[in-house]
């Protein structure tokens, strides 16, 4: 069984007096520490007994530094991948060594955690606006919005929202920017790479398509794999061109067109 050390404790239960304090983007620490718990043990049943999550390199997430980590991330559902990457990063700050088998970390999740989500959906309705607050980078999309194709300028306040999150503590992004998988991926994410020059931990994630619906939030299908992979950071050249960068990238989460085995499901298809 599992037991932590007085030296684990120390660093696992900050001193009350933090969940006085707000984030970078003035959220209050308490009440992300609640929603991040609460959420937790709704959800902890479905990645663990409804289905089973299956997640490797954990080691790699006990080696990073508590600031500027970046973890690059292919994306199945809006939800569902993100909070058991959640459920992932605070086991490591509990030492755990078996994934997250044992949900006491949930007593003290780890609350520096951040993830960018388009503006359109974190504003979808109240529990979007809920999740948000436990830690969403909310970015406009400058390709896409409602269903339809745009071209617009980049919001300069988005970069520098998740500088911010870079600067507190640990972003997760999803270049491609949308739940389909082998789409290409967007610059923006090998610009900010560039600009803040992050350790980068690549993730792959599979099986959240099968188990959940879209947003993640449903069940569709029970007795699932749920897989989720942490690689070892990338050597990134910071100077090299964003094209570059990019290639790096989604060759690391396995998003380029040599791994696809399959066509990728039309519009429509994915809910059949």
């Amino acid at each position: 069984m599992w037991t932590p050390n007085r030296k684990v404790f120390s660093h696992i239960f900050p001193p009350a007096m933090s969940l006085k304090f707000k984030n970078v983007f003035g959220h209050w620490l308490w009440i992300k520490y609640l929603l991040i718990s609460f959420f937790g043990a709704v959800t902890w049943p479905r990645f663990m007994w409804i289905n089973s999550s299956i997640i490797a390199g954990m080691e790699v997430l006990k080696e990073l530094p508590e600031r500027n980590v970046l973890f690059v991330s292919n994306h199945q559902t809006y939800f569902a991948d993100v909070t058991l990457m959640y459920h992932a990063f605070s086991a490591a700050k509990w030492k755990m060594k078996n994934g997250i088998s044992n949900p006491i970390y949930l007593l003290a999740p780890k609350l520096n955690v951040y993830y960018v989500a388009a503006k359109e959906t974190m504003k979808s309705g109240f529990l979007p606006k809920v999740f948000a607050y436990a830690g969403a980078v909310t970015v406009q999309r400058t390709w896409r919005e409602a269903g339809k194709s745009i071209d617009r300028e980049v919001n300069p306040d988005d970069p520098k929202n998740m500088q911010l999150a870079l600067q507190s503590g640990w972003l997760v992004t999803f270049p491609q920017g949308t739940t389909k998988p082998f789409e290409q991926g967007r610059k923006g994410t090998a610009y900010l790479i560039k600009e803040t020059k992050p350790i980068v931990v690549p993730i792959n994630i599979d099986g959240f398509r099968r188990a959940f619906d879209k947003k993640g939030l449903k069940l569709k299908k029970r007795d699932s794999r749920l897989l989720m992979k942490f690689y070892s950071p990338l050597d990134v050249d910071y100077e090299a061109s964003p094209d570059e960068i990019l290639e790096q990238i989604m060759l690391a989460i396995k998003q380029t067109p040599d791994f696809i085995r399959v066509p990728p499901p039309k519009d429509g298809e994915e809910e059949k």
